[in-house]
């Protein structure tokens, strides 16, 4: 049996929350046209955007190599501004035997938080965590907020 684990880190952004969670939750699709350099493409293989139990397919460069995941959506909370993503198939299950990222938007005066959690169990004891995922989740983030704010 594998390690099992969570790693969770939170970005501040001065982008409405809303906005953010609007992105991921209903339109993963306009993600590509933010950050092309990080995310090619976003699909729909089953399903529609913005419902859960849909799977999305996702084209993606992750340090330095071109990577994909097929994820099932399996939460869209609208009153706690979060959204629940499980890879079902790609190349970060070469790594984990399982692998849920989660993004929740967190309002606090001025600024919003952007909350990103990886729920892993690592194929190998030795093998690695999910810090690259989190830093791509980190630079994904203020490619976002970059482009929210100069609208």
């Amino acid at each position: 049996m594998g390690v099992k684990g969570k790693l969770d880190v939170e970005v501040d952004i001065k982008s409405h929350g809303d906005l953010f969670h609007e992105l991921f939750g209903k339109k993963p699709h306009h993600v590509p046209n933010i950050t092309p350099d990080k995310i090619h493409t976003c699909d729909v293989h089953e399903g529609d955007f913005g419902k859960p139990g849909s799977i999305i397919s996702w084209n993606y460069t992750l340090d330095g190599k071109k990577c994909v995941a097929k994820e099932l959506v399996e939460a869209i909370d609208e009153e706690n501004k979060s959204v629940r993503f499980k890879i079902i198939e790609g190349d970060l299950l070469k790594e984990f035997k399982s692998l849920t990222i989660s993004v929740h938007v967190v309002p606090r005066g001025e600024l919003t938080a952007v909350l990103w959690s990886a729920e892993f169990e690592k194929i190998a004891d030795d093998g690695p965590y999910p810090t690259k995922i989190m830093d791509f989740c980190i630079h994904v983030t203020r490619d976002v907020e970059s482009h929210h704010l100069k609208d």
